[in-house]
C-alpha cells in the first residue's frame, strides 16, 4: 500500500522528521497535488492560498500549541482537521518564564559572562521575592507560570479575556496590569487581536523598576518601542524567548546585558519534545486509521 504524501511546511526537529519518513513520503518546498497531511511547527503560516495547491489535503498537524499564523476559516471551509500538542510544553514554557525572569532580576546572563571574562566585581541585581508580578494571559501555560511564580510575588495579578476562578487579582487591561506589576509576563495567545500590545505606553506603565518577560509570541511587543524603552532606562530589564522577525534577534537587544534573551526554546526539553513528537505521530495515525484524533483544534 502505498504510503500517503506528506508536506513539511517549516523546520522540525530530526527525531520527529526520521519517524514521519518511516510513515509516509515527505516533501518539501513546491508540493505534489496529492499531499493528505502537512507537518510543521507553531509559527507555521498556512493561507487559503496554500490551500488551493493542495486539493487533496487532509489533515494539518502542527508540532507545538502557537497557530496564529493558520487561517482557521480556510481550512474549516474545507473540511481540513488541525492538530497541536498541548499540556506536554505547559510545565516547560513556565519553567522558563520563571527562569528569565530569575535571571533578568539576577544579571545571571550577565554576571556569567562578566566571570569568564576574568572579571569579579558586578553591579547589584534586584531581588526577586516580594515583587508584584504580573501575567498577561491565563490559560494552560499562564495558569502554571502563576503556580511557581505565586511563592515568589508580593502580589500576584493576572490579565485575561474574562476572570478565573483563581485566587489571584483580576484585571482586565493590559495598560493597568503593567501599572500595577514590577514583572510583567507575557503568556497569550498571537494573533491579531494581541498584535503589538504591549507598546510604549504600556512599557511607561511598567514604568522604570519594571521587567519584561515574554514566552508567548514576539508580535505581542512593539520591538522598537521596547528596544528604546530598555535604552532610555524606561524599563529596567527583559526576559525574551520569542521575537518579531525570528530567527533575527535586533542588534540593540543583543548589545543589552540587561537583558536575557534565549532562540524559542520554552519547549525545547528532551522530554517535552519526545512527547510532542509522539503526539503529532498519533494524530497522524489516529487520523489515516479512522479512529478520533487525539489533540484536535478542527
Amino acid at each position: 500500500m502505498a504510503r500517503p504524501d506528506l508536506l513539511l511546511i517549516s523546520s522540525i526537529p530530526t527525531p520527529l522528521r526520521a519517524a514521519l519518513a518511516e510513515r509516509y513520503t515527505l516533501h518539501e518546498g513546491d508540493p505534489p497535488p496529492g499531499v493528505r497531511a502537512m507537518v510543521g511547527g507553531g509559527t507555521a503560516r498556512i493561507d487559503a492560498a496554500l490551500l488551493d495547491r493542495l486539493p487533496a489535503l487532509e489533515i494539518v498537524a502542527l508540532h507545538g500549541i502557537g497557530h496564529d499564523g493558520v487561517d482557521l476559516a480556510a481550512l474549516r471551509a474545507r473540511g481540513v482537521r488541525l492538530t497541536l500538542t498541548p499540556d506536554v510544553l505547559t510545565e516547560d514554557v513556565a519553567d522558563l518564564a520563571i527562569a528569565l525572569m530569575l535571571a533578568v532580576q539576577r544579571r545571571v546572563a550577565a554576571n556569567d559572562a562578566l566571570v569568564r571574562g576574568g572579571g569579579w566585581a558586578a553591579p547589584l541585581g534586584r531581588r526577586a521575592s516580594g515583587r508584584r508580578i504580573g501575567i498577561f494571559g491565563l490559560g494552560r501555560i499562564g495558569h502554571a507560570i502563576a503556580l511557581r511564580a505565586a511563592p515568589f510575588a508580593g502580589t500576584l495579578l493576572y490579565g485575561a479575556r474574562s476572570e478565573k476562578p483563581v485566587p489571584w487579582r483580576f484585571v482586565p487591561d493590559i495598560a493597568a496590569l503593567a501599572g500595577a506589576s514590577d514583572v510583567l509576563i507575557l503568556a497569550a495567545p498571537g494573533g491579531e487581536e494581541t498584535r503589538a500590545i504591549v507598546d510604549a505606553a504600556v512599557l511607561d506603565r511598567l514604568g522604570p523598576q519594571g521587567v519584561l518577560v515574554n514566552v508567548a509570541r514576539g508580535s505581542l511587543v512593539d520591538e522598537d518601542a521596547l528596544i528604546a524603552a530598555l535604552a532610555e532606562g524606561r524599563i529596567a530589564g527583559a526576559g525574551l524567548d520569542v521575537f518579531a522577525n525570528e530567527p533575527q534577534v535586533p542588534a540593540a537587544l543583543r548589545a543589552m546585558d540587561q537583558v536575557v534573551l534565549a532562540p524559542h526554546q520554552g519547549s525545547a526539553t528532551e522530554e517535552g519534545r519526545m512527547q510532542m513528537r509522539a503526539l503529532v505521530l498519533a494524530n497522524l495515525d489516529a487520523h489515516f486509521a479512522g479512529r478520533p484524533l487525539v489533540t484536535p483544534l478542527l
